[in-house]
């Protein structure tokens, strides 16, 4: 569905509604009509928004999900030409974390959500959070969409 060059080009910051430090993916490495494969290495930032006393807590690695997911909705909106939506996260669900920070780790972090179900205005996803081959995390979510 997604060319690798031209997700090389993506701007996340067009399909998130986060901007700055705080949208929180940097690459999109892959993409088909129901999954994405994103990079990052903000984990490392200390600047990193998300941060407290000087550390990331893998409790955020649920906001990494929820921001892959919309990486994903808003490549589903551009290759269907329609306007990318906000979505508003109003479930997490079976949520495991398998660390307990992840500001300490060196490799960039990769991130995966696949689309579940879709509805007009909802959609849910699973996603997990990798670490040099390692799961960090994993859970899944729903989240409500806006116009």
């Amino acid at each position: 569905m997604f060319d690798v060059d031209a997700l090389a080009r993506i701007d996340i910051t067009t399909l998130v509604p986060h901007q700055g430090a705080m949208c929180l993916w940097q690459r999109v490495l892959a993409a088909d009509e129901t999954s994405v494969v994103v990079s990052t290495d903000s984990h490392r930032h200390t600047d990193n928004p998300l941060r407290s006393d000087n550390l990331l807590r893998a409790v955020h690695l649920a906001e990494f999900g929820a921001q892959a997911m919309a990486v994903h909705g808003g490549l589903l909106a551009l290759a269907t030409h329609a306007p990318v939506r906000k979505g508003f996260l109003v479930a997490l669900r079976g949520v495991s974390l398998h660390v307990t920070r992840i500001d300490d780790l060196h490799n960039e972090l990769i991130g995966h959500a696949e689309l579940l179900m879709q509805g007009q205005d909802s959609q849910q996803y699973a996603f997990r959070i990798e670490h040099a081959g390692r799961l960090l995390a994993e859970g899944r979510a729903a989240v409500m969409l806006q116009d």
